[in-house]
């Protein structure tokens, strides 16, 4: 079967679990002044796992074996690809999951962009650092200060 079978089987198995929990578990939390509305808090979920199933389904029906044609990724191959990398990019998005509460947003997302830079292969530090940390001060006043949600720019102890 092609990677994108495998794909879509996968996302279509994440849709039905999903679609499954709005669809029977989260109503029953409603409370019953909300049970009139037209518009449930499971009602975006529910559409969401609707059509992610479909697209599913379009895809494993409409998918043709064929040999990968050039620039696509061929799953007999996997191991020639750099999945060390890969591998190495989750687990820094992870270490910057836990540690963006201890550390704080601005210290974590620097640090986050300028390693994640470097694993992809950036070299030039004098351009990565500016870089990352221009891009964490924008998003950090554009979530305080627009949006008006708080984010401990830094470590608790400062």
């Amino acid at each position: 079967m092609a990677l994108d079978r495998w794909v879509a089987v996968v996302f279509l198995t994440i849709c039905c679990a999903y679609g499954y929990t709005a669809f029977f578990l989260m109503d029953q939390a409603v409370p019953p002044f909300m049970q009139r509305n037209p518009v449930w808090p499971s009602s975006f979920p529910k559409i969401l796992a609707v059509a992610g199933a479909a697209l599913a389904l379009v895809v494993l029906v409409t998918s043709k074996e064929s040999a990968p044609k050039e620039g696509e990724i061929d799953y007999r191959r996997l191991g020639e690809y750099e999945l060390g990398r890969a591998l190495a990019l989750v687990g820094l998005m992870v270490l910057y999951a836990f540690g963006l509460h201890e550390v704080g947003f601005v210290a974590a997302t620097v640090l986050f962009l300028a390693v994640g830079g470097a694993l992809l292969g950036e070299r030039r530090w004098h351009v990565l650092l500016p870089v990352a940390l221009v891009a964490t001060v924008v998003i950090w006043y554009l979530v305080q200060e627009v949006l008006g949600i708080y984010l401990r720019p830094f470590p608790g102890f400062l």
